[in-house]
Formats: C-alpha cells, structure tokens, sequence
C-alpha cells in the first residue's frame, strides 16, 4: 500500500510557532521594554512556519481525498433531517451502549494520540488504498484559546499543529481523532466528526468505542437542548442527561459539557462564536452547526444510505 509522510516539524517545536510569531514582540516590548529581540524571535519563528508549512504542503498534494458522497452516501450539501423523536430515540439507545460497554480507563495523552491515529490512519487508508502517516503530538495549550473561549481544541491547518485546551476525560479520544483528521488535510469540520467518529466507532477499542458513542449522544442532546428559548437551552440540556440511564462517570462527562445560555455568555464569545460561524460558511460548510446537527445528520444519511444498499444487495441476490 501506498504511503505518505507528512512531516509536521512544526509539531516539534517546544512552543506553537504561531503563538511565538503573535506573542514575541509584545512580549518583548513589556518585559523588555524594546522591541528588537521579540522581533528577531518573531522573524526565527515566521521561518521555521513558513518551511514547515511549504513541505507538509508539498506532501500533501499526493493525498488521495475521500469522496464522501461516493463512500457514504452523505456530504454537506446532502443530509437527510433527523426528526426530535428519532434523536431521543438514538439518545436512548447510544445511553444503553454506553452503560453496558463502561470503561474507566485512564491513558496518558500521549498513548491515547498514538492509538487515535494509528486506527485514523488505518481507517483513512480501508477507504482510499493510502497510507497518510502524520505527526501524533498535541500540545495543551494555544493563544488560540483566549481568542476564541468555546473552542476545547484546535489545529492549524499550514502546519498541522494541534492543541487540546483543557482535559476532555472520556470525550478527549474523539476531539484528538478530530483535530488528526484535519492534519491529515481534510478542512471541513462535518468531515473531521465524521472520520474521528467512524475510525474510533470501528476500532475494537473500548475507551475509543466509548469516547465515538459519547461525542454523538453530546452531540444528539445539544440539538434537542437548542429546540426552544436561548435563554434556557442549558437547563433543557441538563434535563436530558439525568433522563438518560447513564453511568455517573459519563454523567458527570456530559454535564460538564452543559451549553450555556445566551444571558451567561460574555459578549466577546458571542461575537466570535458568530464570526467562526461565518467563516465556516464561507468555506463551503454549513456553519457550527455541523459539529451538531451535521454530524448527526451525516451519520443518519449513511446510515440509512448503508441499509439501502445492503437490502438492494441481498434482494438482487
């Protein structure tokens, strides 16, 4: 099988060069109180980004990309609606997985990234004939975080450098895969839930299994919580999940994960929230909503797309 190496060097670096290219010559400016050496740190870092950058872009032009409408049935612009009932009844049914399939298993991060990627990759290449082997390390934390304080994650997509901002616990295997998917090329957010999702769902691993079911039931109730009033989303949210039958370990994983209502958020990370939003769209994507409804849609369609084909299959047979 085919493989290719994208080198990721950026990923190595102690410090996200990113952050060093901002944050350099303020820095420099405040402790210092002159400018020249956060300006040669600045001009170093600007470097190595832009090096790194051109050679994962160079190998990236020989990934062969997946047609999702080809192997799903389903992309973006074509996802069948799930109604209110079929969620809560997908809530229930992925609540009854969870609990019978619990494991507490605690991993370091680092494992947990090297296992996400070796089954991303093997999953990737099941669909495509290719091998796309990159960087698994992940920092923890990014200046990315301050300016937009919703995000728990990120991924700069020239060099591949992901940051995981806080402790995700249960869900962190799912939100690394998804992070992966984007430094494996593929810039859509539908795509990198979809990917994590289904290369985790597959893996025969219980902890990865368990962060998959999880990511998609969160996901279920923050559609059904956003079905009414802003202002009291959270608590429709927190209904839901104490109406599951749910291990307290997960319990309490969901919980933590409570959207909060629109009197609560400060100004700024509502204006952020509404500029990703419109960044998304200009990049032919269908705004946040599809790390929600579009992930939840894009599995209903497959999944309804798969069954077709199987019944059309076995009647042809």
């Amino acid at each position: 099988m085919e493989t290719i190496r994208i080198p990721n060097l950026a990923t190595e670096s102690p410090i996200a060069l990113s952050d060093v290219i901002v944050a350099a010559p303020l820095a420099s400016r405040l402790l210092l109180g002159v400018s020249p050496v956060g300006r040669i740190l600045q001009t170093a870092a600007i470097g190595w980004y832009a090096g790194s950058a051109l050679v994962d872009w160079v190998e990236r032009r020989g990934v062969r990309k997946i047609d999702f409408m080809t192997e799903f049935g389903a992309d973006v612009e074509h996802l069948e609606e799930m109604s209110s009932a079929e969620r809560e009844s997908e809530a229930t049914a992925l609540a009854g997985k969870l609990h019978d399939g619990l494991t507490t298993e605690k991993r370091p991060r680092e494992k947990v990234a090297r296992e996400v990627d070796r089954h991303l990759t093997a999953y990737i290449a099941s669909l495509t004939g290719q091998r796309v082997e990159t960087s698994t390390n992940v920092r923890g934390f990014g200046l990315a975080s301050l300016m937009m304080p919703f995000a728990v994650g990120a991924c700069d997509i020239l060099t591949g450098d992901v940051a995981i901002y806080r402790d995700m616990g249960y869900l962190e295997p799912h939100l690394i895969a998804h992070e992966f998917v984007h430094r494996k090329g593929y810039w859509k957010e539908l795509h990198a839930q979809a990917l994590a999702y289904l290369s985790l769902a597959g893996s025969g691993d219980p902890l990865l299994v368990q962060s998959a079911r999880l990511e998609r039931l969160h996901r279920q109730l923050k559609v059904l919580s956003a079905e009414g009033p802003e202002d009291s989303m959270g608590e429709r949210y927190q209904a839901s999940v104490s109406e599951l039958d749910l291990p307290e370990e997960l319990f309490k994983a969901l919980e933590k994960l409570k959207p909060a209502d629109a009197g609560v958020q400060s100004g700024w990370s509502r204006a952020m929230r509404t500029v990703y939003d419109e960044r998304m769209k200009l990049t032919g994507q269908n705004g946040i909503s599809d790390y929600d409804e579009g992930f939840t849609n894009f599995l209903y369609t497959f999944e309804r797309s798969r069954s077709a084909r199987q019944s059309g299959e076995r009647a042809a047979v």
